[in-house]
Protein backbone atom coordinates (compact mmCIF):
# COMPACT_ATOMS: atom_id res chain seq x y z
CA UNK A 1 0.00 0.00 0.00
CA UNK A 2 1.15 3.54 -0.72
CA UNK A 3 1.16 4.67 2.92
CA UNK A 4 2.34 8.21 2.16
CA UNK A 5 -0.52 8.76 -0.27
CA UNK A 6 -2.94 7.19 2.21
CA UNK A 7 -1.96 9.65 4.93
CA UNK A 8 -2.19 12.62 2.58
CA UNK A 9 -5.63 11.46 1.46
CA UNK A 10 -6.94 11.13 4.99
CA UNK A 11 -5.62 14.57 5.91
CA UNK A 12 -7.19 16.11 2.78
CA UNK A 13 -10.58 14.55 3.42
CA UNK A 14 -12.54 11.45 2.52
CA UNK A 15 -13.72 12.90 -0.78
CA UNK A 16 -10.13 12.88 -2.05
CA UNK A 17 -10.50 9.13 -2.42
CA UNK A 18 -11.68 8.85 -6.06
CA UNK A 19 -14.09 5.95 -5.60
CA UNK A 20 -15.62 7.57 -2.50
CA UNK A 21 -16.18 10.85 -4.36
CA UNK A 22 -17.66 9.10 -7.41
CA UNK A 23 -19.97 7.07 -5.20
CA UNK A 24 -21.08 10.03 -3.09
CA UNK A 25 -21.68 12.20 -6.15
CA UNK A 26 -23.85 9.60 -7.91
CA UNK A 27 -26.03 9.17 -4.82
CA UNK A 28 -26.39 12.96 -4.70
CA UNK A 29 -27.56 12.97 -8.33
CA UNK A 30 -30.19 10.35 -7.56
CA UNK A 31 -31.43 12.25 -4.51
CA UNK A 32 -31.70 15.47 -6.53
CA UNK A 33 -33.67 13.56 -9.18
CA UNK A 34 -36.17 12.62 -6.47
CA UNK A 35 -35.39 8.92 -6.73
CA UNK A 36 -34.06 8.40 -3.20
CA UNK A 37 -36.26 10.09 -0.66
CA UNK A 38 -35.29 9.72 3.00
CA UNK A 39 -33.22 6.50 3.18
CA UNK A 40 -34.76 4.98 0.06
CA UNK A 41 -32.38 3.23 -2.31
CA UNK A 42 -28.97 1.56 -2.05
CA UNK A 43 -25.83 1.11 -4.12
CA UNK A 44 -22.90 -1.31 -4.17
CA UNK A 45 -19.79 -1.24 -6.31
CA UNK A 46 -16.97 -3.76 -6.72
CA UNK A 47 -13.50 -2.31 -6.20
CA UNK A 48 -10.11 -3.83 -6.99
CA UNK A 49 -7.59 -4.48 -4.24
CA UNK A 50 -5.22 -1.99 -5.89
CA UNK A 51 -7.89 0.74 -5.86
CA UNK A 52 -8.63 0.21 -2.19
CA UNK A 53 -5.04 -0.39 -1.10
CA UNK A 54 -3.84 2.93 -2.47
CA UNK A 55 -5.99 4.82 0.04
CA UNK A 56 -7.05 2.43 2.80
CA UNK A 57 -5.04 0.04 4.98
CA UNK A 58 -6.38 -3.31 3.77
CA UNK A 59 -4.62 -5.10 6.63
CA UNK A 60 -6.60 -3.27 9.30
CA UNK A 61 -10.11 -4.70 9.77
CA UNK A 62 -12.19 -2.29 11.83
CA UNK A 63 -15.12 -4.59 12.40
CA UNK A 64 -16.55 -7.96 11.38
CA UNK A 65 -20.09 -7.97 10.01
CA UNK A 66 -22.11 -11.13 9.53
CA UNK A 67 -23.89 -11.31 6.15
CA UNK A 68 -27.41 -12.70 5.81
CA UNK A 69 -25.87 -15.83 4.28
CA UNK A 70 -22.40 -16.95 3.12
CA UNK A 71 -21.28 -15.51 -0.22
CA UNK A 72 -18.54 -17.89 -1.24
CA UNK A 73 -18.68 -16.77 -4.88
CA UNK A 74 -17.56 -13.27 -3.83
CA UNK A 75 -14.84 -14.25 -1.36
CA UNK A 76 -11.95 -11.81 -1.25
CA UNK A 77 -13.81 -9.12 -3.23
CA UNK A 78 -13.94 -5.49 -2.13
CA UNK A 79 -17.10 -3.37 -2.19
CA UNK A 80 -18.13 0.16 -1.38
CA UNK A 81 -21.76 0.17 -0.21
CA UNK A 82 -24.39 2.49 1.20
CA UNK A 83 -25.33 2.14 4.86
CA UNK A 84 -28.66 0.97 6.24
CA UNK A 85 -31.04 3.80 7.09
CA UNK A 86 -28.72 6.42 5.59
CA UNK A 87 -30.08 9.38 3.65
CA UNK A 88 -28.66 9.86 0.17
CA UNK A 89 -28.73 13.64 0.63
CA UNK A 90 -26.04 13.32 3.33
CA UNK A 91 -23.57 11.06 1.54
CA UNK A 92 -21.61 13.83 -0.17
CA UNK A 93 -21.24 15.88 3.03
CA UNK A 94 -20.53 12.93 5.38
CA UNK A 95 -19.30 9.97 3.34
CA UNK A 96 -17.65 8.13 6.24
CA UNK A 97 -20.88 8.11 8.22
CA UNK A 98 -23.01 6.90 5.32
CA UNK A 99 -20.79 4.66 3.19
CA UNK A 100 -18.50 1.74 3.90
CA UNK A 101 -15.75 -0.22 2.20
CA UNK A 102 -16.06 -3.95 2.87
CA UNK A 103 -14.12 -7.05 1.94
CA UNK A 104 -15.75 -10.46 1.81
CA UNK A 105 -13.58 -12.75 3.92
CA UNK A 106 -11.39 -15.38 2.30
CA UNK A 107 -13.91 -18.10 3.21
CA UNK A 108 -16.95 -16.05 2.15
CA UNK A 109 -18.50 -16.32 5.61
CA UNK A 110 -17.95 -12.79 6.92
CA UNK A 111 -17.69 -9.15 5.85
CA UNK A 112 -14.62 -7.20 6.94
CA UNK A 113 -15.18 -3.46 7.36
CA UNK A 114 -12.09 -1.54 6.24
CA UNK A 115 -13.42 2.03 6.14
CA UNK A 116 -16.54 4.04 6.90
CA UNK A 117 -19.90 3.02 8.39
CA UNK A 118 -18.92 5.11 11.40
CA UNK A 119 -20.63 4.91 14.78
CA UNK A 120 -21.65 1.27 14.40
CA UNK A 121 -23.57 1.72 11.14
CA UNK A 122 -24.25 -1.39 9.07
CA UNK A 123 -24.56 -2.02 5.32
CA UNK A 124 -27.84 -1.59 3.46
CA UNK A 125 -30.61 -4.03 4.33
CA UNK A 126 -30.73 -4.91 0.62
CA UNK A 127 -27.13 -6.18 0.66
CA UNK A 128 -28.33 -9.76 0.15
CA UNK A 129 -30.10 -8.71 -3.05
CA UNK A 130 -26.99 -6.86 -4.18
CA UNK A 131 -24.63 -9.75 -3.54
CA UNK A 132 -26.87 -12.26 -5.31
CA UNK A 133 -27.19 -9.91 -8.29
CA UNK A 134 -23.43 -9.36 -8.38
CA UNK A 135 -22.89 -13.12 -8.45
CA UNK A 136 -25.21 -13.61 -11.42
CA UNK A 137 -24.04 -10.57 -13.37
CA UNK A 138 -20.38 -11.58 -12.98
CA UNK A 139 -21.26 -14.93 -14.55
CA UNK A 140 -22.91 -13.15 -17.47
CA UNK A 141 -20.37 -10.31 -17.76
CA UNK A 142 -16.91 -10.50 -16.15
CA UNK A 143 -16.58 -6.69 -16.47
CA UNK A 144 -19.63 -6.16 -14.22
CA UNK A 145 -19.07 -3.97 -11.13
CA UNK A 146 -22.12 -1.93 -10.07
CA UNK A 147 -25.63 -2.51 -8.73
CA UNK A 148 -27.99 0.40 -8.05
CA UNK A 149 -31.46 0.31 -6.52
CA UNK A 150 -33.59 3.42 -6.36
CA UNK A 151 -37.17 4.65 -6.50
CA UNK A 152 -37.29 6.11 -10.00
CA UNK A 153 -40.55 8.07 -9.94
CA UNK A 154 -42.11 7.50 -13.35
CA UNK A 155 -40.94 3.90 -13.49
CA UNK A 156 -42.89 3.23 -10.29
CA UNK A 157 -45.90 5.16 -11.60
CA UNK A 158 -45.90 3.10 -14.77
CA UNK A 159 -46.26 -0.13 -12.75
CA UNK A 160 -49.69 1.05 -11.57
CA UNK A 161 -51.25 1.45 -15.01
CA UNK A 162 -49.32 -0.81 -17.38
CA UNK A 163 -49.70 -4.58 -17.50
CA UNK A 164 -46.81 -6.21 -15.69
CA UNK A 165 -45.85 -8.49 -18.53
CA UNK A 166 -42.11 -8.26 -19.23
CA UNK A 167 -42.36 -8.35 -23.01
CA UNK A 168 -45.24 -5.87 -23.17
CA UNK A 169 -43.55 -3.55 -20.68
CA UNK A 170 -40.27 -3.72 -22.59
CA UNK A 171 -42.01 -3.07 -25.91
CA UNK A 172 -43.70 0.03 -24.49
CA UNK A 173 -40.42 1.39 -23.13
CA UNK A 174 -38.60 0.71 -26.42
CA UNK A 175 -41.32 2.54 -28.34
CA UNK A 176 -41.10 5.67 -26.19
CA UNK A 177 -37.62 6.78 -27.19
CA UNK A 178 -35.29 5.77 -30.01
CA UNK A 179 -32.30 5.10 -27.76
CA UNK A 180 -34.06 2.57 -25.51
CA UNK A 181 -33.68 -0.54 -27.66
CA UNK A 182 -30.00 0.36 -28.05
CA UNK A 183 -29.39 0.85 -24.31
CA UNK A 184 -31.30 -2.20 -23.05
CA UNK A 185 -31.87 -4.56 -26.01
CA UNK A 186 -32.27 -7.50 -23.63
CA UNK A 187 -35.38 -5.86 -22.21
CA UNK A 188 -36.57 -5.40 -18.64
CA UNK A 189 -37.15 -8.02 -15.96
CA UNK A 190 -40.21 -7.61 -13.71
CA UNK A 191 -40.95 -9.27 -10.38
CA UNK A 192 -44.31 -9.63 -8.68
CA UNK A 193 -44.67 -7.39 -5.64
CA UNK A 194 -42.52 -8.76 -2.81
CA UNK A 195 -41.46 -7.62 0.65
CA UNK A 196 -38.20 -5.63 0.26
CA UNK A 197 -35.07 -6.52 2.21
CA UNK A 198 -35.79 -10.23 2.22
CA UNK A 199 -33.67 -13.09 0.92
CA UNK A 200 -36.65 -14.07 -1.26
CA UNK A 201 -36.68 -10.83 -3.24
CA UNK A 202 -32.90 -10.99 -3.49
CA UNK A 203 -32.98 -14.44 -5.03
CA UNK A 204 -35.84 -13.53 -7.38
CA UNK A 205 -33.98 -10.42 -8.52
CA UNK A 206 -30.78 -12.39 -9.09
CA UNK A 207 -32.67 -14.92 -11.17
CA UNK A 208 -33.86 -12.10 -13.43
CA UNK A 209 -30.34 -10.67 -13.52
CA UNK A 210 -29.14 -13.77 -15.36
CA UNK A 211 -30.65 -12.31 -18.53
CA UNK A 212 -31.32 -8.64 -17.70
CA UNK A 213 -29.39 -5.67 -16.35
CA UNK A 214 -32.55 -3.91 -15.14
CA UNK A 215 -35.25 -5.43 -12.94
CA UNK A 216 -38.37 -3.56 -11.87
CA UNK A 217 -39.94 -4.06 -8.46
CA UNK A 218 -43.58 -3.01 -8.99
CA UNK A 219 -44.78 -0.08 -6.86
CA UNK A 220 -41.29 0.16 -5.38
CA UNK A 221 -38.44 0.88 -7.78
CA UNK A 222 -35.74 -0.53 -10.02
CA UNK A 223 -32.56 -2.59 -9.69
CA UNK A 224 -29.91 -1.99 -12.36
CA UNK A 225 -26.42 -3.36 -13.02
CA UNK A 226 -23.46 -2.20 -15.06
CA UNK A 227 -19.72 -2.37 -15.60
CA UNK A 228 -19.42 1.03 -13.91
CA UNK A 229 -21.44 3.38 -11.72
CA UNK A 230 -22.07 5.56 -14.76
CA UNK A 231 -23.36 2.65 -16.85
CA UNK A 232 -25.79 1.43 -14.19
CA UNK A 233 -26.98 4.98 -13.50
CA UNK A 234 -27.33 5.69 -17.23
CA UNK A 235 -29.43 2.55 -17.66
CA UNK A 236 -31.84 3.75 -14.96
CA UNK A 237 -31.92 7.24 -16.51
CA UNK A 238 -32.93 5.75 -19.86
CA UNK A 239 -35.66 3.51 -18.42
CA UNK A 240 -36.95 6.40 -16.33
CA UNK A 241 -37.05 8.81 -19.30
CA UNK A 242 -39.06 6.28 -21.31
CA UNK A 243 -41.42 5.72 -18.37
CA UNK A 244 -41.86 9.49 -17.98
CA UNK A 245 -42.75 9.81 -21.67
CA UNK A 246 -45.23 6.95 -21.31
CA UNK A 247 -46.89 8.67 -18.36
CA UNK A 248 -47.11 11.91 -20.38
CA UNK A 249 -48.81 10.31 -23.40
CA UNK A 250 -50.82 7.56 -21.71
CA UNK A 251 -54.52 7.92 -22.33
CA UNK A 252 -54.06 10.47 -25.09
CA UNK A 253 -54.87 10.19 -28.78
CA UNK A 254 -51.51 9.08 -30.19
CA UNK A 255 -51.13 10.00 -33.85
CA UNK A 256 -47.85 8.20 -34.58
CA UNK A 257 -45.34 5.96 -32.86
CA UNK A 258 -42.07 4.12 -33.47
CA UNK A 259 -42.99 0.99 -35.41
CA UNK A 260 -41.62 -2.49 -34.90
CA UNK A 261 -39.75 -2.24 -38.17
CA UNK A 262 -38.19 1.03 -37.09
CA UNK A 263 -37.13 -0.59 -33.81
CA UNK A 264 -35.56 -3.43 -35.78
CA UNK A 265 -33.78 -0.90 -37.98
CA UNK A 266 -32.40 0.81 -34.89
CA UNK A 267 -31.12 -2.48 -33.51
CA UNK A 268 -29.45 -3.33 -36.79
CA UNK A 269 -27.87 0.12 -37.12
CA UNK A 270 -26.39 -0.06 -33.61
CA UNK A 271 -25.53 -3.77 -33.84
CA UNK A 272 -27.55 -4.96 -30.86
CA UNK A 273 -29.79 -8.01 -30.63
CA UNK A 274 -33.29 -7.32 -29.30
CA UNK A 275 -34.89 -9.77 -26.87
CA UNK A 276 -36.72 -12.37 -28.98
CA UNK A 277 -40.50 -12.46 -29.09
CA UNK A 278 -41.12 -8.74 -28.66
CA UNK A 279 -41.04 -7.29 -32.15
CA UNK A 280 -43.73 -8.41 -34.59
CA UNK A 281 -42.00 -8.56 -37.95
Amino acid sequence: MNRTLSKVTRDAGELEIPFVREFAEITQHMWRNGWDERNGGNVSYILSEDEVGEYIDIHHVQRIIKPAFPVHELRGKYFIVTGSGKYFKNMLSEPGANLGVLRVSADGEQLELLWGLNHGAVPTSELASHFLSHIERLKADPSHRAVIHNHATHTIAMTFIHQLDEKAFTKTLWSMCSECIVVFPEGIGILPWMVPGSNAIGRATAEKMKAHRAVIWPHHGIFAAGSSIDEAFGLIETVEKAAELYMLVSGKDIQQRITDQQLADLAEAFQVTPRPGILNL
